[in-house]
Parts: C-alpha cells; structure tokens; sequence
C-alpha cells in the first residue's frame, strides 16, 4: 500500500548518520519528484525531463512541514515525529497553506476540520510548479480526511522520525528494523544494570 502523502513526509528520515532530507537541495527534490511521477498523476511534466528550481523546493519544503504539523495533530495524544516537533509551524496557518496548495490540483480536495476532518472538492488550474505542490497537497488532504489517518502513527524505535500507517493491532514501529533496533536497545537497557 503506498500513499503519497506519507512518501511525501518522510522525505524527513534518519540513518545511522543522523537525520537525511531528500528535499535539502533542488537535485534531491528532482530525483525524488522523477522517482513519484506516477503517483503524483501530473502528467509528463514530472518524468524525466522534470527539474526543480531552488524556489519551488523552498515553496515544497514549506508545504512539507506543513503537512508534517497537520500530521503531528493527527497522531495526538501521541507523540509527534521526533525529527521537527518543535520547528513545525502552527495548526491553522500549516491548515491554510495545505488547503490553498492544493486549489492548484487540477481537481483540489480541501480539509476541514471542526471536531473530525472533513472531504470536499473544488476544480482548479495553475501552472507546472504550483500543480506539483498541489498535488502532493491535495494527497495529504485525502489521506488526513481519509479511514486511513485513524491509523496513523509515529515510529518510536530509537532515531527514527517517520510516521506509518498500522496495518496490524500489534504493530508497533514502521518497519522490522526499526522493531530490531527498538528490541535491541531495550535488552541493553535491561541488562545494563
């Protein structure tokens, strides 16, 4: 099962280096954008011939964090993401940046949220760079409105700062070797004493 919107913030990952932006420099952002031409259903404009400017990667990380803060609304009580939980910016400007992103969707879900998120479309235009930015806006939209969000959660093995859908009750990181490595660390938590 892939969704976009979660391909879309774990752009922010970590490795045994540390953490790892995919969106830090325009080649970054144009190697991830050609590797989900498929799922961002643009059209050709985002194959292989599609290059991005240092502004559109400075408008998309925006919209990046932006996502993430709806995200770590989404995941509360739980904890957010680890990796930016302090420098995302606020629920209702991050909630008018996503919404106003993505009215350049082609067809623009908007979110709304009162007590529970809430689905409805608008038919708009614009061009190459605010498609883009639309698209993966509208995808964070219909994620967050969608069965799925209930699922939603935030990886809690040691370094790790992605969010992942639970796909069975007794799961609880986002992948085996963040399982491994979260069994790893609490054994030598336990028998270092």
């Amino acid at each position: 099962m892939s969704f976009l919107a979660l391909e879309f913030v774990s752009t922010v990952r970590a490795d045994r280096t540390g953490e790892i932006d995919l969106l830090s420099d325009a080649d970054g952002m144009t190697a991830w954008v050609r590797e989900h031409a498929a799922d961002l259903g643009a059209g050709p404009g985002f194959g292989p011939g599609f290059t991005a400017s240092e502004e559109l990667r400075q408008e998309t990380v925006r919209l990046r964090q932006a996502v993430r803060a709806l995200f770590a609304r989404a995941v509360a009580p739980g904890p957010p993401s680890r990796a930016d939980a302090a420098a995302l910016p606020a629920f209702e400007e991050s909630l008018a940046l996503v919404n106003a992103a993505a009215l350049a969707a082609p067809t623009a879900p908007q979110l709304a949220w009162d007590d529970e998120p809430s689905l409805s479309t608008v038919t708009t235009g614009g061009d190459e760079s605010a498609r883009l930015r639309g698209r993966l806006a509208a995808a964070a939209v219909e994620f967050l409105a969608g069965p799925e969000r209930e699922s939603l959660r935030t990886c809690q093995a040691p370094r790790c700062v992605l969010y992942f859908v639970k796909e069975h009750p007794r799961q609880e990181w986002c992948s085996t070797a963040c399982g491994n490595r979260a069994r790893a660390a609490r054994h030598y938590r336990e028998h270092k004493k």
